[in-house]
C-alpha cells in the first residue's frame, strides 16, 4: 500500500453538500452480471432517498469504482474510494474474495463497507485472529445457514428421514453445505445413507450416481454451482433417481434448465435470498419500482445491493453525522431493518440474521416455494 497509508481517517468529506457513498462492484470481467445488477440496486435507493429530500440535509451521491472481478483489483478501488472520493461508507464487492482483499483497506481507512452477498464466514470474522473484522459487514445470510435451512425442509417439508449427500470437495462453498446440511438433518431425526464427492468440471457422475441409488435416499443433496449440478440432476434422472434433490444458491442461474432439461428438474429446490414471486407487499411493490426503473425483474444481487444501501443510509441517520466511526458504530447496531429481502438484524459478526426463500423448480421455472426462519 506504501504510498497511501496515510490518509485523514473517520472523517468523510464534512464540508462538501453531497454525502458520497462508494460501490466498489463487479461492473466488468466475469461477474459483470452480477455488479451491474448491484450498481442498479444501489442507484434505485439512493434516487428514492434523495426524492425525499436526501439525508442529514444533503443529497447523496453513488460513486462507483470497478474492481474488474478481480481480488488485487477490488484493493485498488477500496484505496481509491477511500482516499480521493472521500466517502462516507462502502458498498463492497459480491464476490467473498474481493471483499477479504479490500478488507485491510477499509479497517486502516475506518469507513465501514458491506457486502450485499459475500456469504464466506471470513468476510466478517478474520480466520488468522479470530476477530471480528471491526468495518465488514454484510446483507446476506453466511453459507453454513443455507445448509441447515435446506435440512430443515428436506426433514420439515419434505418429510425426508434418509439423505445422500453429493458435494464438490474442490469448493469450500460447498464442503461447508453440506456439513451443515448434515448436522441438521441428523439433529432433526434423520439419517445420511451415502457419502460421495465430485471435481468441478467433472461431466460424467453416472458410475457414483449409481451407487448413491442403491442406498435409496429420500433426499439428495447436491450443493455444487450450476454447471455440475445440472449435469447431476439429468443423469440422476437417468439413471432412474426419483429423489427430491436439494441445494444452495449456487444454482441459482438461467443456464441451470438448459444443462439438467425442464423434466429432469421437477422435484428439485434450493435456498436462495429473494424470489420474486413471492407475494410479499414489499417484494411486489419493489418489483414493480424496479421494472419500471431498469425494464427487467431485479435479481437478488439488486435487491440486496437496495437493502445493503439503506441500511447505509439508515447507519448515516442514526448517527447523524458523517463521521465514518460513528457510521460504523450505527451500522453494527442495526435491528429488525425492514429489507426488501426480509427483516434484517446484524448478529455479533455482522452477518445479517434473516429469512432464506426455498425456489422449486417446475416445468424448469423457479417458483416461491417457501420462507424458512433462522432456528
Amino acid at each position: 500500500m506504501g504510498m497511501f497509508t496515510v490518509f485523514a481517517t473517520g472523517c468523510g468529506d464534512q464540508s462538501s453538500d453531497t454525502i458520497k457513498i462508494g460501490a466498489n462492484l463487479e461492473m466488468t470481467g466475469s461477474n459483470a452480471t452480477f455488479g451491474q445488477s448491484a450498481t442498479n440496486g444501489a442507484k434505485l435507493a439512493i434516487k428514492q432517498a434523495n426524492e425525499k429530500g436526501g439525508v442529514l440535509g444533503k443529497k447523496l451521491e453513488l460513486v462507483v469504482a470497478d474492481n474488474k472481478s478481480e481480488a488485487a483489483e477490488a484493493a485498488n478501488s477500496m484505496q481509491k474510494l477511500i482516499s480521493q472520493d472521500k466517502v462516507a461508507a462502502i458498498i463492497a464487492p459480491i464476490a467473498s474474495s474481493s471483499v477479504m482483499a479490500g478488507a485491510q483497506v477499509n479497517n486502516d481507512g475506518k469507513v465501514l463497507a458491506i457486502s450485499p452477498t459475500a456469504s464466506n464466514p471470513k468476510v466478517t470474522v478474520d480466520p488468522d485472529t479470530g476477530k471480528v473484522r471491526d468495518y465488514l459487514f454484510r446483507a446476506s445470510f453466511i453459507d453454513p445457514f443455507q445448509g441447515a435451512v435446506m435440512a430443515n425442509f428436506a426433514s420439515k417439508s419434505l418429510k425426508g428421514k434418509t439423505a445422500a449427500i453429493y458435494i464438490d470437495t474442490s469448493s469450500d462453498y460447498a464442503k461447508g453445505l453440506g456439513q451443515f446440511f448434515k448436522e441438521t438433518f441428523i439433529k432433526n431425526g434423520g439419517q445420511i445413507v451415502s457419502e460421495e464427492a465430485y471435481l468441478a468440471k467433472d461431466t460424467d457422475f453416472k458410475s457414483t450416481l449409481t451407487k448413491i441409488k442403491s442406498s435409496n435416499p429420500d433426499i439428495l443433496f447436491v450443493p455444487g454451482y450450476y454447471q455440475e449440478v445440472g449435469m447431476i440432476i439429468k443423469q440422476a434422472r437417468e439413471i432412474g433417481i426419483n429423489a427430491a434433490i436439494l441445494g444452495g444458491d449456487g444454482w441459482d442461474s438461467e443456464k441451470l434448465p438448459e444443462i439438467a432439461g425442464t423434466d429432469a428438474l421437477n422435484n428439485t429446490f434450493f435456498a436462495n435470498h429473494y424470489s420474486p414471486d413471492d407475494q410479499s407487499p414489499a417484494i411486489q411493490d419493489f418489483v414493480a419500482t424496479y421494472k419500471a426503473e431498469y425494464g427487467q425483474v431485479p435479481d437478488s444481487f439488486a435487491v440486496l445491493s437496495y437493502d445493503a444501501t439503506m441500511m447505509i443510509i439508515k447507519a448515516i441517520e442514526r448517527a447523524g453525522s458523517v463521521d465514518t466511526v460513528k457510521i460504523k458504530d450505527e451500522m453494527a447496531k442495526t435491528k429488525d431493518f425492514a429489507g426488501v429481502s426480509g427483516m434484517i438484524t446484524l448478529d455479533e459478526k455482522h452477518d445479517a440474521i434473516k429469512d432464506a426463500v426455498v425456489i422449486e423448480f417446475k416445468n424448469g421455472k423457479q417458483t416461491f416455494k417457501e420462507k424458512v426462519k433462522p432456528e
